[in-house]
């Protein structure tokens, strides 16, 4: 064998050696999320605040026969831009979302199944309440719609262009004050005079409006039920108030259409007993029945509780609130400064 014969047989098999080495380990995670080794790999894209519940979940799902194997490539933000992060080619097998409208964003571009909400929890893997998070024991009395306004009040909301989160606030609000949507210019009215005189931050994500609230910043967040019970089991020494009347916050969970079938095996397990259990000790209202029987006394129901089907459905609400060019907040919002570019 020649001298350049022998040199080309060496650096093979350097590189299968390299190869080998590599294979089976999966991806780091982007956005802050967790990863583990395994011959099978799974992205899960989610929104910004289940973090921390999905990083107890995924090593509890490996430890099962379906999860033997099965590595995880997390990534957690702000609802509107992950989903549009995978409509844009983004990697995901799992998607956990804010809202609705960010789901059918993906079945529009045809990556999840149409029939992706026919499962026994109606295609949710949780619920909550919009409720304020104000600062420990309550200092300026918030407990009604009507205290957000008081004078010298300063509540912060992340951006509804951006997050799923602000959304849900902005309808809490809307539909307290409309009397469920029946008288819709008290609704916007009552808006106006929140977001151009009150709100004086608009993070791009919940997680990130809670950072800049638990910083100092703020009288009171408006955000989720869970969000609140999540920063308190972290030691955050915050409090927090649930209206009278107040929306039912809906939470999404699908598979994509080219996922492994290791994806819809993640998912029966985190709509399981053990993993609505670990939703629920993080104060995420479960979908799983005998796990919020088992939880009920950790989940009091406002006087008033009306849905999203109440405003007349998302595509209702969307387009005539949400819309960024035409939409009744997206004005509200240009006439307090904010961008509504998604």
């Amino acid at each position: 064998m020649t001298r350049s014969r022998m040199l080309l047989a060496a650096l093979a098999v350097v590189a299968l050696m390299g190869v080998t080495a590599c294979g089976g380990a999966s991806d780091s995670t982007s956005g802050g999320g967790s990863s583990a080794k395994g011959s099978k790999s799974l992205s899960l894209v989610a929104y910004s605040t289940p973090e921390v519940v999905y990083d107890e979940i995924e090593p509890m799902f490996q430890k099962t026969g379906a999860g033997e194997g099965v590595g995880f490539k997390s990534s957690f933000g702000a609802s509107g831009e992950q989903s549009r992060a995978v409509e844009s080619g983004l990697k995901a097998d799992v998607v956990s979302f804010s809202l609705e409208p960010d789901l059918t964003r993906l079945v529009k571009a045809g990556l999840v199944d149409k029939n992706w909400a026919a499962t026994p929890s109606k295609g949710l893997v949780t619920t909550s309440l919009v409720t304020f998070i104000v600062r420990k024991g309550n200092p300026k009395h918030i407990k009604t719609w009507d205290d957000l306004l008081k004078p010298g009040v300063q509540v912060l909301t992340p951006n509804p262009f951006t997050s799923g989160a602000a959304k849900w606030n902005l309808l809490g609000a809307y539909g307290a004050k409309s009397d469920g949507g029946k008288n819709p210019q008290a609704g916007l009215a009552y808006l106006k005079d929140l977001l151009t005189k009150h709100v004086k931050v608009q993070d791009k994500s919940g997680r990130d409006a809670l950072n800049t609230f638990t910083s100092g910043t703020g009288d009171v967040l408006l955000s989720y039920e869970y969000e609140a019970t999540t920063a308190q089991k972290k030691g955050e020494k915050v409090d927090y108030v649930t209206p009278a009347d107040t929306i039912k916050i809906e939470n999404p969970i699908a598979v994509t259409r080219s996922a492994p079938a290791s994806a819809k095996q993640f998912v029966d397990f985190v709509l399981s007993k053990v993993g609505q259990e670990k939703f629920a000790s993080w104060g995420y209202r479960p979908v799983n029945q005998s796990v919020f029987d088992a939880n009920k006394s950790k989940f009091p129901e406002p006087k008033k509780l009306f849905t999203i089907r109440d405003l007349g459905g998302w595509s209702k609400v969307n387009d005539e609130m949400f819309d960024p060019v035409k939409g009744s907040v997206a004005k509200l919002e240009e006439a307090a400064g904010v961008s509504t570019a998604s």
